[in-house]
């Protein structure tokens, strides 16, 4: 139960965490956030990023081993990243219509899975 619920909010903050960080480059094609300047934007941002650790905080607190959780603290990290390589790719690929999805990046992606196994391994 605490590895699906750790890794669900995790998904979910790095949903939020790459909206917050790349959703401005997108939603710079609308009318009225073109016209923002950078502060607005970044506040904006920070915004949508609060919602990232409204998630990450207590997905990292329920996973880590110290605190009853599944996993270690290089774990945590590894499973993260992890998930926000492949937020990353999904939203890259749904929203951004320009970018295209190669060789090179499936084989990078098999050498990030590559290295959570090892990560696992005792």
């Amino acid at each position: 139960m605490k590895v699906a619920l750790t890794i669900g909010l995790l998904i979910l903050s790095n949903t939020f965490m790459v909206i917050a960080w790349y959703g401005h480059l997108k939603f710079a094609e609308l009318k009225w956030f073109s016209k923002l300047g950078i502060i607005s934007i970044i506040l904006i941002s920070w915004g949508i990023a609060l919602f990232e650790y409204l998630f990450q905080v207590p997905a990292n607190r329920i996973g880590y081993k110290e605190n009853g959780g599944p996993f270690t603290l290089i774990q945590l990290k590894v499973i993260q990243e992890v998930i926000t390589l492949v937020v990353f790719a999904v939203f890259t690929l749904i929203v951004f219509k320009t970018e295209t999805f190669r060789i090179n990046h499936m084989i990078s992606f098999v050498f990030i899975i590559l290295a959570v196994y090892f990560m696992f391994k005792k």
